[in-house]
């Protein structure tokens, strides 16, 4: 079970529109001053407004503010092999598919070593107590397996708190949400919200014409190629930094869901293809801009807004 929401889910809304007459009017002094108003991103923001976003981004961009905002609009998959994202920095690319547990045995072997060592102490009381004793604390082992077994959702949340023990947790989800974050934005997709928070790790995007999209299982092999990059970038970014990859399984689950609603269907070979290019591309644009990605961490890390979040990203060296 990993604990990493990832890339979530593009939830309807319906959205008005709204007005940018103050980007356009203000444009040309905003150039001369060196000073532009993002009052309207802000408001739209706020208002979560995907359409509204991407207009007051693409106007921040043609003033010369929002440079980075949709500058890799196009992606073109191609066949890729394991070795190029070895060659490029992904540690045990072989890997990265295969969901960890890391997590989720340190959790059980905790569980299991204190119940041993106090039904150990247990034994020492005297009387019926060393003897009941042992047997009470011993069964919490077993009722945890139990749980696990029949209802691993209920277990998810007791692992999620106690991988925050793990001394790369923070930097690993935040790098892991970040790479999200930054290349949705480099590719023209609007971040509405995110989290970091133990148990609500996710970035949120929505855009309204890709919502329609998925839910009518229309998607066309460019769109597809885009989310996958999206969803392959949490994957790319651990890969990069670490032996092991630990916030996969959301991931690949999001890519999943992406590819089921993608027309004309793809083949298991083109489904493995699709998710090593993906990786591979993502891991390439994280690398290309290693210091937008660091600078967004830090903003993330202290609960930045999404428009103080966009700040960084434009304004990192």
């Amino acid at each position: 079970m990993a604990y990493y929401a990832a890339l979530t889910s593009f939830p309807y809304q319906s959205q008005k529109r709204f007005c940018f007459s103050r980007i356009r009017a203000s444009s040309s002094s905003s150039a001369a001053t060196g000073r532009f108003d993002l009052k309207t991103l802000e408001s739209a923001i706020a208002k979560k407004d995907s359409n509204a976003v991407k207009e007051a981004l693409d106007q921040l961009s043609e003033v010369g503010w929002a440079k980075r905002w949709s500058s890799q609009p196009y992606v073109s998959r191609r066949t890729t092999t394991l070795r190029e994202l070895t060659l490029l920095g992904i540690k045990n690319a072989e890997n990265l598919a295969i969901p960890s547990v890391r997590n989720d045995a340190a959790f059980l072997f905790t569980v299991v070593g204190i119940t041993g060592f106090l039904g150990v102490l247990a034994g020492q009381l005297p009387g019926d107590w060393g003897f009941f004793t042992p047997y009470l604390i011993g069964s919490i082992s077993l009722v945890v397996l139990a749980v696990g077994s029949t209802s691993p959702g209920l277990l998810q949340a007791a692992i999620q708190g106690f991988s925050s023990f793990f001394p790369d947790y923070q930097e690993r989800v935040a790098r892991h949400e970040a790479a999200h974050f930054l290349l949705a934005y480099l590719l023209g997709l609007p971040i509405l919200g995110y989290s970091l928070d133990i148990g609500k790790e996710n970035v949120n995007l929505i855009d309204e014409r890709l919502e329609k999209l998925i839910y009518s299982g229309q998607l066309d092999a460019k769109e597809l190629d885009r989310l996958a990059v999206v969803a392959m970038a949490g994957l790319a970014a651990e890969g990069l930094q670490y032996d092991k990859v630990v916030g996969q399984s959301a991931d690949l689950f999001s890519l999943q869901r992406f590819i089921n609603r993608t027309k004309p269907p793809l083949s298991q070979d083109q489904q493995q293809n699709l998710t090593r290019w993906a990786v591979l591309f993502a891991a390439t644009l994280i690398k290309n801009n290693k210091a937008i990605h660091e600078a967004l961490m830090a903003a993330m890390s202290k609960k930045a807004t999404i428009l103080e979040c966009i700040e960084a990203i434009e304004n990192a060296a």
